[in-house]
C-alpha cells in the first residue's frame, strides 16, 4: 500500500470513529446533557455562593471556569469510554483492521468536540450571570489549548480505567495529578487575559500549554496500543 493510500485510510478511520460518536450522541443526547447540566449547576452554585463585587469576581473568573470545565470534562470522558465498554463497541473497535492509534485520535477528537460544545454554551451563560465579557480571542485560544491537553490525557487514561470495576473513581485519581500543569497554566493565562496583563507575561503559560499538548499527543500515540492490550 502506498503512503498516500495508507494516510487516507488512517484519516478515514479517524473520521469514521468521530462520526460514530457524534451520530450516537445525536440519537441519545446522554453525554452532552449530563455534562451541560453539571457545568451549569456548578456555575449557578458559584454565582450564589460568591457574593462578590465586580473586581473580586474578575479575579476568580478563571478559576471558576476551569473548575467547571475540568469536572464536566471528566464526567464526559468517563461516560464516553464506559458507554463503548458496556455496549461491547470497544472490543469491536479493537478488532477492526485499522491502526489502533486511529481509534485513540477518533475518540479524542469526539471528546474534544463534546467539551467544546459545553464550553460554547457555558461561556455566554457565565458572561450574563457574572456580567463579564469572556469573548476575548486570547482567552478563547487558551481555552482551546487547555481543552486539547485535558482531552488528550483524559482519553488515554479513561481507556485504561474503563477496564476496571472502579472506573468512575479511578479516572479522576489518575487524571488530576497528571493534568495539574494544564489547569495551572490555563488558569494563569486565562486570568492574564481577563485582567489585561501584558502578553509577554502570559506567553510562558501559553508555551507550557503548547509543549504539554504536543508531548502528550506523542506519548498517547506511542502507548495507546499497549494500554488497550492490557
Amino acid at each position: 500500500m502506498s503512503p498516500k493510500a495508507e494516510k487516507s485510510g488512517f484519516l478515514g478511520a479517524i473520521w469514521a470513529i468521530v462520526w460514530k460518536d457524534l451520530a450516537a450522541e445525536l440519537r441519545s443526547r446522554e453525554l452532552l446533557s449530563a455534562m451541560l447540566v453539571f457545568a451549569l449547576l456548578v456555575i449557578l452554585v458559584f454565582n450564589f455562593a460568591l457574593e462578590l463585587d465586580a473586581r473580586a469576581r474578575a479575579n476568580v473568573t478563571a478559576g471558576v471556569l476551569w473548575v467547571t470545565f475540568a469536572f464536566a470534562g471528566t464526567l464526559g470522558l468517563n461516560r464516553s469510554m464506559a458507554t463503548e465498554k458496556d455496549r461491547g463497541c470497544l472490543d469491536g473497535l479493537l478488532l477492526a483492521p485499522v491502526d489502533r492509534s486511529a481509534i485513540y485520535f477518533g475518540k479524542t477528537i469526539g471528546n474534544l468536540v463534546f467539551m467544546l460544545v459545553v464550553e460554547a454554551i457555558v461561556l455566554p451563560v457565565y458572561s450574563i450571570l457574572y456580567n463579564t465579557n469572556l469573548f476575548d480571542p486570547g482567552l478563547l485560544f487558551v481555552i482551546a489549548l487547555g481543552s486539547i491537553g485535558y482531552v488528550v490525557v483524559g482519553t488515554l487514561l479513561s481507556s485504561m480505567a474503563v477496564q476496571t470495576r472502579t472506573r468512575d473513581v479511578l479516572l479522576p485519581i489518575l487524571l488530576f495529578p497528571i493534568i495539574i500543569p494544564v489547569l495551572i497554566a490555563s488558569v494563569k493565562a486565562s486570568s492574564g487575559f481577563l485582567q489585561n496583563i501584558d502578553l509577554q507575561e502570559i506567553m510562558p503559560w501559553i508555551n507550557l500549554l503548547i509543549v504539554y499538548d504536543l508531548i502528550f499527543i506523542a506519548v498517547a500515540f506511542m502507548t495507546f496500543d499497549y494500554i488497550v492490550e492490557e
